[in-house]
């Protein structure tokens, strides 16, 4: 698998894929149409091109799209990290290796070395995925916060620092 800066031609794949099963955890839901993905979608691409955000598609090996992975505010001094792999992909590992091409392409472009991420604690993929990010990141769990989406989901979201144990030698 690879990642790639996010194209429209992947819009349709997007849309479909982002499932309430996707959903269930997270605080966006799925799209009503197609034209709410697009608008979301390109909103996100009109801050890529002002760098503060990096969105990137997820694609395998044979060029099919197959989740995304997301930093937002990158102007910001700890940026939000969000990932998401199709349900028929899930459990193989593509998640982490996208996750963390996006860091290193992250840090090398922009100096980032600090991270914020939040997922909700039952849903045990993305805390797996927290697990295998602690050998390359020294890890801060912040509270857990309660609360109920606009659309009633109630979550339980654990927050996260992540600090490259590589540049821990910045702070000296």
């Amino acid at each position: 698998m690879r990642i790639e800066s996010f194209d429209m031609k992947y819009l349709d794949d997007y849309f479909s894929e982002f499932t309430e099963e996707i959903t269930r955890y997270q605080w966006p839901d799925p799209f009503k149409s197609i034209d709410g993905a697009k608008e979301v979608l390109q909103d996100f691409l009109d801050e890529m091109t002002r760098d503060e955000m990096l969105l990137f598609a997820v694609v395998d090996t044979d060029e099919r799209f197959i989740g995304s992975v997301e930093i937002h505010g990158l102007t910001e001094e700890v940026p939000e990290l969000g990932v998401w792999i199709i349900e028929s992909e899930q459990g193989k590992g593509y998640a982490f290796k996208a996750l963390k091409l996006a860091l290193d392409y992250a840090h090398l472009k922009f100096g980032k070395s600090k991270y914020f991420y939040e997922a909700d604690v039952r849903n045990i993929g993305s805390n797996k995925l927290l697990d295998k990010l602690s050998d390359n990141y020294e890890i801060k769990a912040l509270e857990t916060e309660e609360l109920v989406t606009d659309s009633g989901k109630e979550l339980k979201l654990q927050g996260n620092v992540l600090k490259r144990k590589d540049c821990m030698l910045d702070n000296l």
